[in-house]
């Protein structure tokens, strides 16, 4: 009877292993896991594979906090790990693999009834460190500018002050957003408003994209246009598995680079 017993515990055990083999947790970016991911595990599952996603999108250091504490198979980040959060890591004896999502153009808008449709980047700059705050100082109709922008733990709140702000401090009001949505929802609703959001989010209703020094924003002038970045997939270690089958296919296969363009961004292929 002990024997019995015995190993039908051993196979409930690993049935179980086996199931858990098949959920992967993916939690960090908003500008990722909001959009981006949902449709790339639904359309992982429809091409036949049995997986249970766990999606969360609190922003990008969330990622980075969740793969310390094991609750993340995969952290979503709009950014780069930051050296402090890697060392983490490091002096555990583990280490962070960085996998290459997407790539991403940071579209500058402003409500759509808005007249200007060119800022330099250093007007930008001086925007949204506060320097510059009423919109007849851009050329534009007089006003007091509204800035919104992503909240701290955002990567796209970090990117953008590296990429634009010269890692300037944002100024004292602007107002802080949890996602991209969110901005863009503010910005349509205010005519004297300005934010910015990830590429896939640039075609909502009420609000328009400008150009940066007279580069359009649009697919083609990506190596041109001064605000784009990488988006990133993290594992602690080479993923195995479920995971590393399913990064696999959502980095290298045609299907998910479709999905890819097909939300906004742009293959890094």
């Amino acid at each position: 009877m002990r024997t019995i017993i015995y190993v039908a515990i051993i196979y409930t055990l690993v049935g179980l292993a086996l199931h858990a083999q098949e959920k992967i947790a993916v939690k960090g970016s908003d500008t990722i896991n909001a959009k981006l991911m949902p449709r790339l595990a639904e359309a992982y599952n429809a091409a036949g594979n049995k997986v249970t996603f766990e999606i969360e999108d609190k922003g990008s250091s969330s990622a980075f906090t969740n793969l310390e504490a094991g609750t993340a198979d995969i952290g979503a980040s709009s950014r780069s790990v930051e050296p402090s959060e890697k060392e983490k890591f490091s002096a555990r004896g583990r280490d962070l693999v960085e996998h290459i999502a997407a790539i991403d153009m940071i579209a500058i808008i402003v409500n759509e009834k808005n007249k200007i449709d060119d800022l330099t980047l250093q007007q930008i700059e001086a925007i949204f460190t506060g320097e510059i705050t009423d919109w007849s100082e851009v050329g534009g109709r007089p006003g007091k500018i509204v800035v919104y922008t992503r909240n701290e733990t955002s990567g796209t709140y970090a990117s953008f002050q590296k990429l634009v702000l010269a890692s300037r401090d944002y100024g004292s009001n602007t107002q802080k957003m949890e996602g991209n949505r969110q901005i863009a929802t503010e910005v349509a609703g205010n005519k004297y408003g300005i934010g910015y959001i990830g590429k896939a989010y640039a075609s909502e209703e009420g609000v328009k994209t400008l150009s940066v020094d007279g580069i359009v924003f649009a697919d083609q002038n990506r190596s041109s246009y001064s605000i784009s970045r990488e988006l990133y997939y993290y594992t602690v270690g080479e993923p195995t598995g479920t995971v590393r089958k399913f990064l696999n296919w959502a980095k290298n296969s045609d299907e998910a680079e479709h999905i890819i363009s097909d939300t906004g961004f742009i293959p890094h292929k």
